[in-house]
């Protein structure tokens, strides 16, 4: 088979319920140059026997005992061939235009690294009125990238060579959530845009089994970490500076990763820093003057409650010990 312009990464691990309709999706796209690499991630239900049904030569299986969503990420990255890869989780959908929308894109876009798109918003098998619709301006995507996910991982398509530079999907706990860190990778590279295109290709569907549900407190500690490191980034500040560690923690009401108690000047002076920071790659620097405001407002919030929460328990100034905050 000739070497594919793009590759789609599909990892499977008990998907039976819509692994059928994920990949009946893909095979569907009006772009046709792609081999889907499908890691079946030891699956227990009968997602083999739904894979075994296919025939299509473009279609690449790899079995494996269970080993998790990163190192089956890896592995399908480390035999995959084409230029560009693209992801989607085996109970997503994407719609026929989506490849041919994003590889024109990134054709046009030499210098674009990493491109999601809009996504509606499914419940089990019902479209919802809810959607995704992250920023799609460079600066702006970078500058809510600093502090949260913009990405529909489903969505996303990333250019091998500069995938290739910031590395692989992170496999350590402390290093979750995946997509989190790698975006954030590829923010901080220096030497690639990124973007979203404004338009729905993607159906990305909630699931109650997620880990984003199960285990909420371990994804909010792994993306304040996240976030700490992305400031310090764009900043010039340490990963350690108090200012860095309290603007990360306030951003996301977790306020047991204060260092103490928040000074809210320096706090607003760091997001402006942030924000002065991006301003030489805006297109259109409205979009991320808009982008800032909204990050003092959340500010603003978050001390307000944090205010409320301290009150509410009578609680002495935080003293911090071992790294955390305790009182």
């Amino acid at each position: 088979m000739p070497q594919p312009l793009v590759s789609i990464l599909l990892p499977v691990y008990n998907a039976e319920p819509y692994l059928a309709e994920a990949i009946d999706s893909l095979l569907a796209q009006t772009f046709t140059d792609f081999e889907l690499v499908v890691v079946n991630d030891g699956s227990t239900d009968g997602s083999a026997k739904v894979i075994a049904r296919y025939a299509d030569p473009r279609i690449r299986v790899l079995e494996q005992e269970n080993r998790g969503l990163s190192p089956s990420l890896n592995r399908a990255i480390s035999v995959s061939r084409g230029k560009y890869l693209a992801r989607q989780d085996a109970d997503d959908i994407s719609y026929p235009e989506r490849l041919a929308k994003q590889v024109d894109f990134l054709e046009r876009h030499p210098d674009c690294g990493l491109l999601g798109t809009w996504a509606d918003i499914y419940v089990g098998s019902r479209r919802t009125e809810r959607a995704h619709q992250h920023p799609c301006d460079n600066a702006a995507l970078k500058f809510n990238l600093l502090c949260d996910n913009y990405f529909v991982h489903s969505s996303v398509m990333m250019r091998r060579s500069v995938q290739e530079r910031v590395g692989l999907y992170a496999a350590e706990a402390d290093r979750q959530p995946e997509d989190f860190d790698l975006w954030s990778r590829f923010m901080r590279d220096g030497n690639c845009r990124i973007g979203n295109l404004p338009e729905r290709l993607v159906g990305y569907r909630e699931v109650e089994g997620s880990i984003c549900r199960t285990a909420p407190q371990r994804i909010t500690d792994g993306v304040v970490r996240i976030c700490g490191q992305n400031i310090a980034f764009a900043s010039g500040l340490s990963p350690d500076d108090r200012t860095v560690a309290d603007l990360a923690a306030l951003l996301h009401c977790s306020f047991g990763h204060l260092t103490g108690e928040p000074e809210p000047a320096p706090l607003f002076a760091l997001v402006t820093r942030l924000g002065a920071s991006l301003a030489g790659e805006a297109e259109d620097p409205a979009l991320l003057a808009a982008a800032v405001r909204r990050m003092r407002l959340r500010l603003v919030k978050a001390l307000l409650i944090y205010k409320a929460w301290r009150l509410s328990r009578r609680l002495p100034v935080p003293l911090r010990r071992n790294g955390r905050v305790s009182s």
